[in-house]
């Protein structure tokens, strides 16, 4: 069994600079219509980081146990939703 890396943590987190740089270029890359606006994007980050789907495995860092997606890209795009609606209930309560 893998030694877990953390309790929660993103793959830009986990993953140290390379997989950080590799995320933002491809979040840079992503057209502006398809792209969530960077306040809801770090809000949907929010609710992933204190998801008890979220991997805190080294080799499945940042990836979510529920539907096997990277959350940081999942959460980059504005029409995507959570599989388990964690982020329309969390935005009902704001």
């Amino acid at each position: 069994m893998a030694s877990p890396l953390c309790k929660k943590c993103l793959l830009s987190d986990a993953g140290g600079q390379m997989y950080k740089d590799k995320i933002e270029k491809l979040l840079a890359l992503m057209d502006k219509e398809v792209k969530a606006e960077k306040a809801l994007y770090e809000k949907r980050l929010s609710v992933c980081r204190s998801c008890e789907k979220l991997s805190g495995e080294k080799e499945t860092a940042g990836t979510c146990l529920a539907c096997g997606c990277y959350v940081e890209l999942r959460a980059a795009v504005k029409k995507n939703r959570c599989p388990h609606h964690y982020w329309e209930r969390n935005a009902a309560k704001s």
